[in-house]
């Protein structure tokens, strides 16, 4: 069974940076493409990085795009979410996600994820 821990997260003042973590409990790690979302109050949880297998390509929502670097360690299970030049609007509850092969800009499409973490942002 495939699990995702997430570490990281809190209240950061804006134009502040941050980063995520995310390590992933399976023997297979490097056959998961892997991606992080977030969910805002009453809202569906939206795309916001992935990353291949290998790591070898990367993909962004426009929000994000320029502020935030979505990283994978193959030898520690691990991905990363660098945040930078944090905004309010980026205050959410963040979750990691996997699948087995490809990444996909649906929550529904993921298996697994792991338990989300607040990033709060004050202006």
């Amino acid at each position: 069974q495939v699990q995702l821990r997430q570490y990281g997260g809190g209240v950061v003042q804006a134009g502040d940076s941050l980063t995520l973590s995310c390590e992933v409990s399976t023997y297979s790690f490097t056959s998961y493409a892997l991606a992080w979302f977030r969910q805002f109050p009453e809202k569906e949880r939206e795309f916001v990085a992935a990353i291949t297998h290998n790591g070898g390509a990367t993909d962004y929502a426009d929000s994000v795009k320029g502020r935030f670097t979505i990283s994978r360690d193959n030898t520690n299970n691990t991905v990363y979410l660098q945040m930078n030049d944090l905004k309010f609007e980026d205050t959410a509850v963040y979750y990691c996600a996997a699948d087995y092969g490809s990444y996909y800009f649906t929550p529904f499409e993921y298996d697994y994820w792991g338990q989300g973490t607040q990033v709060t942002v004050s202006p």
